[in-house]
């Protein structure tokens, strides 16, 4: 195989991979809550590491080509987003990244219940009574159970995440928990929801402070990544012509050179 082929390949693939990640952000610039996507690319090892030849034969000309790239595994962006005023009863923000409101989410298809954690705290009262994230997620209270807001009841959230009556009076405390390196323990299930890779590695936070009547904006910075993206269409670009050349030669190689010979 031509070697040069198989370099520009690889930088067309992984670069691919890039713009669909950065494309993804800026789809979600506008989504509360929503953390960031960072690809990752790895190089490839030389043709002498990755696949060694026998009785001593040496490819020094590829080494030092090198091996091209690979894809690596996606990682999140934990930084907190601006915070943004709306006034609504229902709605929370936290301030710090290692924080999130626990959630219980149910499989659709088999009806099992699982935790998840989620920064989205546009909550609403649906019509079981039950405190619901936007995508419809039961909000857990401190023991673990989904808060449910009685009849005749008109909730709002205070400071320290506790829903209270219009008498002041303490229906529920929403649950909200710390997770220390959220970016090594946590990966997304969307619908802007987290869990944990291994484990359940949570620290539930007897007082906590969260912003009433605010909600968290994207932390996606629009700016900077459509640079990264418009870098990353580049660099496609510029693989694809790579592969275009290669092409062109082996053509004239084999049409042309073959026939001098």
């Amino acid at each position: 195989m031509n070697y040069g082929l198989y370099l520009s390949a690889s930088g067309v693939l992984t670069n691919s991979y890039r713009q669909d990640v950065y494309a993804n952000n800026l789809a979600n610039v506008e989504t509360a809550g929503f953390k960031p996507y960072i690809p990752t690319i790895s190089q490839r090892p030389p043709e002498s590491i990755e696949d060694p030849q026998q009785f001593g034969l040496s490819q020094k000309l590829l080494d030092r080509l090198g091996g091209g790239v690979l894809t690596g595994p996606e990682r999140l962006n934990f930084m907190t987003g601006p915070l943004r005023h709306t006034g609504r009863e229902l709605d929370a923000a936290l301030t710090r990244p290692d924080q999130f409101f626990a959630v219980q989410h149910t499989d659709p298809q088999t009806g099992r219940t699982s935790l998840r954690l989620t920064r989205d705290g546009r909550f609403s009262r649906n019509e079981d009574g039950n405190l619901v994230t936007q995508t419809g997620q039961r909000v857990l209270d401190r023991e673990n159970q989904p808060i449910t807001i009685p009849d005749g009841v008109l909730p709002s959230i205070n400071g320290s995440g506790e829903i209270i009556d219009q008498d002041g009076n303490v229906v529920a405390g929403i649950q909200v928990t710390r997770v220390y390196g959220p970016e090594d323990k946590l990966r997304a299930y969307g619908q802007n929801l987290f869990g944990f890779k291994r484990g359940d590695d949570r620290e539930l936070i007897d007082n906590p402070v969260i912003e009433a009547g605010f909600t968290e904006d994207s932390s996606v910075n629009p700016i900077h990544t459509l640079m990264k993206l418009i870098a990353a269409t580049k660099s496609t670009t510029g693989n694809a012509q790579m592969i275009k050349y290669q092409d062109q030669l082996m053509d004239r190689a084999i049409n042309t050179l073959g026939r001098v010979a």
